[in-house]
């Protein structure tokens, strides 16, 4: 992506880093792009900018969309993030969406007449084992060409925290690689990356590159005078695997994301799914072959998946003076504190705090274990907090 920009658009990319608002981040860009010089080299670069401006765009008209909403009560077209989790489902046309989200949420879906008729994020509920997934239909993904559908797919997808790729059974495999490089062309991995960068800028410490990785064709002192060519001399630089000076700037410029990513291959009644099944298993990404025609989906694999690609435990409370726990969970990222959960519920059970009686759920109530703040809790732990 990086096309040897003048110093003009290098300042200008600066004053983008720097916007505090989605209209300040517009207007900077708008700056950035006309010290671009067009020509094959920034196609890319320019395309990308383009449409992370008309992300923001919508950004800024969703929330006064939103504004509006509240005030007339009229529809809304933001999908804020509600219950435990927000999960992105995403694929081709005629791949699944609309039954995947009937079969798992039990609520009426129409699916569409026409390929893309649906042009907005459709949010329901996912409910299983008392864990709350709002799942999140994002219009069908529109491959080959340029499309606003695609703009709002991508935003949706950057705001879950994980997604869910639903692609048919008869589904080639060049079309299944086709949306993994239409997300990766725009900074989202929804797999496990093998080379990456990432740029933190920092208020203080200089230039600093951490991570197991190497620069090809490059060295440390290398990265620090591209950094400081931009402007740029605090940050942490994280490399993992083999990059190039090349991918380091491009991290400048689009600030890549990983998405835990969970296939759904369906129509499996009609089509064979070997293939797909084996493809899915190469790149790393957990898969549930399934007949949404009849509802057959394993729904508690496919929260223990949700819940693992995400990184996140069920955590259940129980009151000192009751004989049972809470049977709706707390979501907490993996490795979360005793303290932190008690600071959750509330702020003054972490400031009184005692001590906490833990069980594992599944011998509730026997063996019990006292325990400090700073004990790691573990998925499916009951908890009992002493203030």
């Amino acid at each position: 992506m990086p096309a040897n920009l003048p110093a003009e658009a290098k300042a200008a990319w600066l004053k983008v880093m720097e916007a505090k608002t989605p209209e300040e981040k517009i207007r900077a860009m708008e700056e950035f792009l006309s010290y671009v010089p067009k020509h094959k080299g920034t196609e890319k670069l320019i395309k990308h900018i383009r449409r992370r401006m008309a992300e923001l765009k919508r950004e800024v008209q969703e929330r006064r969309e939103k504004a509006r909403s509240i005030r007339s009560g009229g529809a809304r077209i933001y999908v804020a993030k509600e219950g435990d989790l927000q999960v992105a489902v995403v694929g081709p046309p005629s791949s699944g969406k609309t039954a995947l989200l009937t079969c798992l949420t039990n609520t009426p879906m129409r699916p569409d007449d026409l390929p893309f008729s649906t042009v907005e994020p459709v949010p329901s509920m996912f409910i299983e084992d008392g864990v709350y997934v709002q799942l999140v239909k994002t219009p069908s993904i529109v491959l080959d060409q340029q499309s606003d559908l695609n703009t709002i797919a991508l935003a949706t997808v950057r705001n879950a925290d994980a997604v869910l790729l639903t692609v048919g059974a008869n589904a080639s495999l060049e079309a299944v690689e086709k949306i993994f490089r239409f997300f990766e062309d725009e900074g989202v991995y929804l797999y496990p990356p093998k080379n990456y960068v990432r740029i933190e800028r920092r208020g203080l410490g200089g230039v600093q590159i951490i991570g197991s990785g190497q620069i090809i064709g490059g060295t440390s002192n290398d990265v620090k005078r591209l950094l400081n060519e931009y402007g740029i001399y605090h940050a942490v630089v994280y490399i993992q695997g083999s990059v190039t000076l090349d991918d380091v700037e491009e991290a400048l410029y689009l600030e890549r994301q990983y998405k835990p990513t969970i296939a759904v291959v369906t129509m499996s009644d009609l089509y064979p799914a070997e293939e797909l099944a084996g493809y899915f298993a190469k790149r790393g990404i957990v898969y549930h072959i399934t007949d949404l025609r009849r509802c057959v989906i394993d729904r508690r694999r496919l929260l223990e998946d949700i819940l693992k690609a995400t990184g996140r435990i069920r955590v259940f409370t129980k009151p000192v003076h009751s004989k049972t726990y809470v049977e709706k969970p707390i979501i907490v990222k993996a490795g979360a504190t005793v303290g932190e959960v008690a600071a959750l519920i509330h702020s003054s059970l972490l400031q009184t705090f005692k001590y906490a009686v833990v069980w594992k759920r599944e011998s509730f109530p026997q063996r019990p274990k006292r325990v400090g703040r700073d004990y790691a809790l573990s998925d499916n732990d009951v908890v009992e907090i002493h203030a």
